[in-house]
């Protein structure tokens, strides 16, 4: 895939992120994500971050805390898949907003950026399509927040900013059911980050060394999906940073 053209990060909320956001458009549009995670690549890339530490560390079950979680489709979906190698999964599911979550699932309703837990609580903290959601300063915030949760790695699942993956969301509005998603979609990519950026946000945590990733580990997947692994101080690795 390549990179290199440009394409100036636009930052635009979405109207999901809004208080004011219809609840019934809310829910088809947290609909339409689902399908779009388990059709492009969304739920794979969590499967393999999660495959990659598996390998890693040796350990066949995690408990995840999965951020933004909405329907929670992703982790979910990635934890059925798994299951057939063997790799359990113990989901927690947090959203800033309570109606994002689904009835009858565990989960906490709290900000990213001030997780309500002790240090180490999880194996692995984890979110998918929230990243492109926090400026450079909020990112770096919430990694070091996340690490500070975690025993083992922080998971970050996101797309990739790139002309063509406009053109892609463009050309996906009749797969799309809500007004909410289309207008979202277009705005998500505008304001995603590219791998480069990505990194460089991560690594200039300013939290104490146990906060800070050991390594930062960044892969490119399907329909320009990124996948980050940000190892927790100590924690396995046996491949080198990208």
């Amino acid at each position: 895939m390549d990179n290199s053209i440009p394409m100036q990060r636009v930052n635009t909320q979405e109207i999901l992120d809004s208080d004011l956001c219809p609840p019934l458009e809310a829910a088809a549009s947290l609909r339409d994500l689902s399908r779009m995670n388990r059709w492009f690549g969304g739920v794979a890339t969590t499967r393999k971050l999660i495959e990659r530490v598996a390998h890693s560390t040796g350990r066949k079950h995690f408990s995840l805390l999965e951020v933004a979680a909405g329907f929670g489709e992703v982790p979910n979906a990635a934890a059925r898949h798994l299951a057939r190698q063997g790799i359990t999964l113990d989901i927690t599911h947090l959203d800033r907003v309570p109606s994002h979550l689904l009835p009858g699932i565990r989960a906490v309703v709290a900000d990213a950026l001030a997780l309500p837990f002790q240090d180490a609580s999880f194996d692995l903290i984890s979110c998918s399509l929230f990243a492109h959601h926090l400026e450079p300063d909020q990112l770096a915030r919430f990694a070091a927040e996340a690490l500070r949760v975690s025993r083992h790695a922080v998971l970050i699942n996101d797309l990739i900013r790139h002309p063509l993956h406009l053109a892609l969301v463009y050309a996906g509005f009749p797969l799309m059911r809500s007004y909410v998603s289309r207008f979202d979609g277009v705005a998500s990519v505008r304001r995603a980050y590219v791998p480069e950026e990505m990194k460089r946000m991560l690594s200039a945590c300013d939290r104490a060394a146990s906060d800070r990733p050991q390594k930062i580990e960044i892969s490119q997947h399907y329909l320009f999906r990124m996948g980050v692994i940000a190892w927790k101080s100590g924690a396995t690795s046996s491949e080198r940073v990208l």
